[in-house]
């Protein structure tokens, strides 16, 4: 008999983490992240990790513990995930998993089949080319051996771009395959209560975040992390934020055109998040704040 865990998937700025926190407190839960940007030391603000007050109403698990140069694939995240699930569920407390990364959550819940290692010869052809031709152009490359990995990704997101053509010259199956094959069943199930909005409606508090990160230090941040690592291509400055700041920072664009690529690539961002889990029919939604509504949902699904 498979027993249940909660999970709170959504856009980014819908409210989430107030979601989870409230949840937790109610239902004795601590709260497990499986957003793939807020795993990084360097950019908790930019990556709109839980602040210290936040942290301090209930435990929080997995963030901020990668550094800038570190990358982990979804098999790897859900490996992590089983472990932080068995302590917590060991202490007697509900895992309530929140976050925006959809591959993420379907690692966990749908084991992915194992894809065989990539020859380091093929992996440095994939970096060279990035290098020299940049990751807009191995985007559309990507879009023609694995449209629907590619249309999933932003184009300036390299190393996931470079994922997906690794996989396919070394295997000659898109990586998009790979993932649509599980291999093995788990012993829990997830209630999935979803935190959303339109994406019109979500736009205007997407523009409002990006200044309001930027009120709290993003741009200090952003510069402290450069000092320590310095390579644009390294896995933590591929983040939405992250990779505008580098380029303001290098001066290579002024102030107005970060925050304009900033709220731009966030709102694409959004709307490839909102695609991927409106196809889940297994999510309940709730609008940001109806804390109540989540709260009655989750104990009737958990019956606590």
């Amino acid at each position: 008999m498979s027993y249940p865990l909660l999970s709170i998937p959504g856009p980014t700025a819908a409210g989430k983490t107030g979601a989870a926190i409230a949840l937790a407190c109610e239902l004795d839960g601590e709260v497990i992240n499986f957003d793939s940007r807020q795993v990084y030391e360097d950019f908790p603000i930019i990556t709109a990790q839980p602040s210290s007050e936040e942290r301090a109403q209930c435990p929080h698990r997995l963030y901020g513990f990668m550094q800038t140069h570190q990358s982990l694939g979804a098999a790897a995240y859900a490996d992590l995930l089983l472990e932080t699930i068995a302590e917590v569920r060991s202490r007697g407390k509900l895992p309530i998993l929140v976050g925006g990364t959809g591959l993420y959550l379907k690692a966990l819940l749908q084991p992915l089949a194992p894809i065989p290692p990539i020859p380091e010869a093929v992996r440095k052809k994939i970096q060279e080319a990035c290098e020299k031709l940049g990751p807009g152009r191995l985007h559309s490359d990507l879009a023609k051996v694995d449209p629907p990995l590619a249309e999933r990704l932003h184009p300036n997101d390299r190393q996931r771009i470079m994922r997906g053509l690794e996989v396919y010259e070394a295997t000659k199956k898109p990586l998009s395959c790979w993932h649509a094959e599980t291999v093995e069943t788990r012993d829990f199930h997830a209630v999935k209560l979803g935190v959303g909005l339109t994406l019109d409606e979500l736009t205007p508090y997407l523009y409002k975040r990006i200044e309001v990160m930027l009120d709290l230090g993003a741009m200090d941040e952003a510069r402290a992390a450069m000092e320590k690592n310095n390579d644009r291509n390294a896995p933590g400055w591929s983040g939405i934020g992250c990779a505008e700041l580098f380029a303001y920072l290098k001066e290579e664009i002024d102030l107005a055109e970060c925050k304009a690529m900033w709220g731009k690539n966030t709102r694409a961002y959004a709307k490839r998040q909102l695609t991927w889990f409106n196809a889940d029919k297994e999510i309940q939604w709730f609008r940001p704040g109806e804390h109540w509504k989540m709260l009655a949902a989750a104990r009737a699904a958990l019956a606590v």
